[in-house]
C-alpha cells in the first residue's frame, strides 16, 4: 500500500514558543553566578546585564508538511502449523517541524574545513536587541526503511509461540517537535541554516529489535486422587524475551568554544581516524564507554567539529520476563469461580542493561582540557530482577 498524509500544525506544536511574548515577558540569561549570590545578588547582577527580553518566531506561510508511507508484505503458512510473514515498510517526511530554542546566534563562514566562527570579541548575534529568539520552521526531513518478520506457531498441545524481528533505520534532521532536545540524546540549537550538519540517525532510532513470547497451558496427567489432580492441574507458563540495539548519541564540547553566544550550545568535537577508531565506543565498559582517544578538540577552537550527529550507538537491551499461573477452579462464589495464583518475574536473569552515557557526554571543556568522567554510564535502561506474587479471584 501507499499513502500521503498531511501533518497539521496542531496547537501542541507551539506550546513552548508562544507563552513568553514581548512586551509582556522578559527572560534574562547571564553568566554563571558566583556561589552564595542567589537570590539577592543574583537579581542585582541580572538587572545590570544588557541582555534584552525574549521573542518568538513562527515561519510565515510555510510549505505543505506531509508524510508518504508505503508497505509490502507476504504471508504464508508452512508445515507444522507455522505462519511466516515478511514485509517491508518505509516512510518519507517532507517539510516537518524544525524547532529551534534560539535563532539569535553568531553566524559562521563556510570554509573548505567547515564552519568557522568569527572571534568572540568582534562577533555579533543576529539581533543583539534580544536575549533569545525561539521559533519554529517547517524544513525538517525524515526517512525510514525497515524489514519486518513475524513467525507464529499455532496452539498445539497447549503451546503457542510468536516471534517478531525488525531491522530498520530512521534518519532525520530533527527528531522532536515541541523542543529540539525532547529526547535525552537530543541536541540543543542546531545550525538551522544548514541541515547537512543536523542530518543523522534519529534520536529514537533502534537498528534491530527482536521480541518473542510463548504461553503453555500444562496438561495435567489423569489421576484418580482429587488432591493429586488438583496439585498437577491448572498450571500455565509464559514468557517474553526482548533484545534490541542501542540508541544513538553525540559526544559534545563544554561551554561555547565556537563563540555562538547562545545560552545553551551542543558543539561537536573532531573525529580522529586510526587503529582502534573504526568504532567510537567501548562496548561492555560502563566506566569509559566513549573512546575519547578517537576524539579531538577542534583547532582552531572556532572551527566547528566534524563529528556527525548521533554517530555513536549506546548499549542494547536483553531482557526476559516469565510468569507462572496456577488456576484453581472452585464453587466458592459461583459455579465458575477461579482462584488464580500468579508469580511474575521481571528481568529474570538480572541482566544489567546499561543506558547511554547521556549524563557524561562532554569530552572536552571550553579550553580543550579532557573531561575525566566522559563516557561514564550512571544508569540502566531496565531495573534489576523483580518478583511479585498475587492472588486473583475471578467469578
Amino acid at each position: 500500500g501507499f499513502g500521503i498524509f498531511d501533518v497539521l500544525p496542531l496547537p501542541y506544536t507551539f506550546t513552548l514558543i508562544t507563552p513568553f511574548p514581548l512586551p509582556f515577558s522578559y527572560r534574562i540569561f547571564g553568566d554563571v553566578l558566583p556561589p552564595g549570590s542567589f537570590p539577592t545578588e543574583a537579581f542585582l547582577e541580572a538587572a545590570g546585564t544588557s541582555t534584552a527580553g525574549s521573542a518568538s518566531y513562527v515561519e510565515h506561510a510555510p510549505k505543505r508538511s506531509y508524510v508518504m508511507q508505503w508497505n509490502l508484505s507476504a504471508s504464508r503458512e508452512i508445515p507444522a502449523g507455522i505462519i511466516l510473514t515478511i514485509g517491508y515498510v518505509g516512510s518519507r517526511g517532507v517539510h516537518q517541524p524544525f524547532r529551534v530554542d534560539n535563532f539569535d546566534m553568531v553566524l559562521p563562514t563556510l570554509t573548505p574545513a567547515g564552519y568557522l566562527f568569527p572571534p568572540a570579541s568582534s562577533s555579533q548575534k543576529l539581533n543583539p536587541n534580544f536575549g533569545r529568539v525561539t521559533g519554529m520552521l517547517w524544513q525538517a526531513n525524515s526517512f525510514y526503511n525497515a524489514l519486518q518478520m513475524v513467525i507464529t506457531k499455532k496452539v498445539n498441545h497447549g503451546i503457542q509461540v510468536r516471534g517478531a524481528y525488525t531491522w530498520g533505520k530512521s534518519i532525520d534532521t530533527l527528531s522532536a517537535t515541541v523542543a529540539d532536545d525532547a529526547y535525552p540524546n537530543g541536541l540543543l540549537n542546531p545550525l538551522f541554516f544548514d541541515q547537512r550538519t543536523t542530518r543523522g540517525l534519529s534520536d529514537f532510532d533502534v537498528r534491530q529489535t527482536f521480541v518473542s513470547n510463548f504461553t503453555w497451558e500444562v496438561r495435567a496427567p489423569k489421576m484418580r486422587a482429587r488432591l493429586t489432580q488438583w496439585a498437577f492441574g491448572g498450571w500455565q507458563l509464559g514468557g517474553i524475551y526482548r533484545a534490541s540495539s542501542g540508541q544513538p548519541f553525540t559526544p559534545l564540547l563544554g561551554g561555547d568554544p565556537l563563540g555562538m553566544k547562545l545560552d545553551e550550545t551542543n558543539e561537536p568535537p573532531n573525529r580522529m581516524l586510526g587503529p582502534g577508531c573504526e568504532t567510537l565506543t567501548n562496548h561492555g565498559n560502563p566506566n569509559h564507554y566513549i573512546k575519547t582517544q578517537c576524539l579531538a578538540f577542534p583547532n582552531p577552537a572556532s572551527l566547528r567539529g566534524n563529528l556527525g550527529r548521533n554517530t555513536l550507538i549506546g548499549p542494547g537491551v536483553s531482557k526476559f520476563d516469565a510468569s507462572v499461573f496456577k488456576n484453581n477452579h472452585t464453587r466458592l462464589f459461583s459455579e465458575n469461580t477461579n482462584v488464580q495464583f500468579r508469580a511474575e518475574f521481571f528481568n529474570l536473569f538480572n541482566r544489567a542493561n546499561f543506558s547511554s552515557p547521556t549524563d557524561n557526554l562532554t569530552v572536552f571543556d571550553q579550553t580543550g582540557n579532557p573531561i575525566p568522567s566522559a563516557g561514564l554510564i550512571t544508569s540502566t535502561q531496565t531495573p534489576a530482577r523483580q518478583i511479585q506474587f498475587a492472588l486473583k479471584v475471578i467469578w
